[in-house]
């Protein structure tokens, strides 16, 4: 026995119903794509990210990104979540996973996991003649590194739990800036490291100011740093200012943005007097030329 097939007595409605239908799923997609987003788009080696999810105020955001957990705050004038995070200047290319869970108030658990391409910088190589002692450091020299890194470890472990910074973050200086962040360098002819920070050109006195609000949690002279301020800006973001010649803040203050840290100096593993200005997440140092261009104005 063959079933008639079946045919609606309204050609017209089933043939509404079946595009409805079809728009509702596509705007489910389309809402499902853009409620994540990551300023700048194109997200290279070394660059600091700001990712905006778009979930109610009572929702619960767990994140991690490449090993690093991410910690999610609500706008100030913009109702999204929010949160500053970034790529290492070492990260390895191709795609990573951005991995975001929201749970609403309901209970109900909604997975945002995306993929995220990591493409090259492009940094070069570059070559500078330091003192001997900063490429081969002698014993005494050495254990004092060794408790410096204790030290430091210490620190970056224990940042505030919320954020401490507002709006966008300044330069600390008023001074040119050089292209540095990334070179491979290569002291008295051998690779040392990459460099992780940005080199700005000032003149042995410059005054040296807070990126933004924050705590300092270090300000002391260092091997390699020389006089160095550190700024804990919470959720694991800090900026170090290193090679100061004069130091004007004391550990455990509070400062806001534009506050003077001190002088800009020669200290340190250095050829010449400038500021090394670094920006650090989660242990993932990020280009702080690129932190600078991010407008955060609507979000803190």
């Amino acid at each position: 026995m063959q079933i008639p097939a079946f045919r609606s007595p309204h050609p017209f409605l089933a043939l509404f119903v079946c595009v409805f239908a079809a728009a509702a799923l596509a705007s489910v997609a389309c809402a499902q794509d853009g409620a994540v987003t990551l300023t700048p788009a194109v997200v290279e080696a070394g660059s600091p990210e700001l990712i905006r999810v778009d979930a109610p105020a009572t929702a619960a955001l767990d994140g991690e990104w490449m090993g690093r957990k991410i910690e999610f705050f609500r706008g100030r004038s913009n109702p999204a979540w929010f949160a500053l995070a970034g790529v290492d200047v070492e990260a390895p290319l191709g795609i990573s996973v951005l991995r975001i869970k929201v749970r609403v108030a309901n209970g109900e658990v909604r997975d945002l996991t995306r993929s995220v391409e990591i493409r090259a910088a492009h940094y070069v190589t570059g070559k500078l003649t330091v003192p001997p002692k900063f490429v081969s450091p002698g014993a005494e020299a050495l254990k004092q590194i060794e408790g410096e890194s204790k030290l430091k470890a210490k620190i970056f472990a224990d940042s505030a739990p919320e954020a401490l910074w507002t709006s966008s973050f300044r330069a600390p200086v008023t001074a040119q800036a050089t292209d540095s962040f990334g070179t491979r360098r290569m002291f008295n002819g051998k690779l040392a490291s990459v460099h992780k920070g940005m080199d700005f050109r000032a003149a042995m006195g410059t005054p040296v100011r807070a990126g933004n609000s924050g705590v300092v949690v270090l300000a002391r002279p260092l091997y390699y740093e020389g006089n160095c301020v550190v700024i804990d800006h919470g959720l694991g973001l800090y900026t170090i200012s290193m090679h100061f010649s004069r130091i004007d803040v004391r550990e455990g203050q509070h400062v806001a943005v534009g506050d003077q840290l001190g002088l800009s100096g020669a200290t340190g593993r250095v050829t010449g007097p400038h500021l090394h200005w670094a920006v650090r997440w989660q242990g993932a140092y990020l280009d702080p030329a690129k932190l600078l261009r991010l407008d955060l104005s609507s979000v803190r």
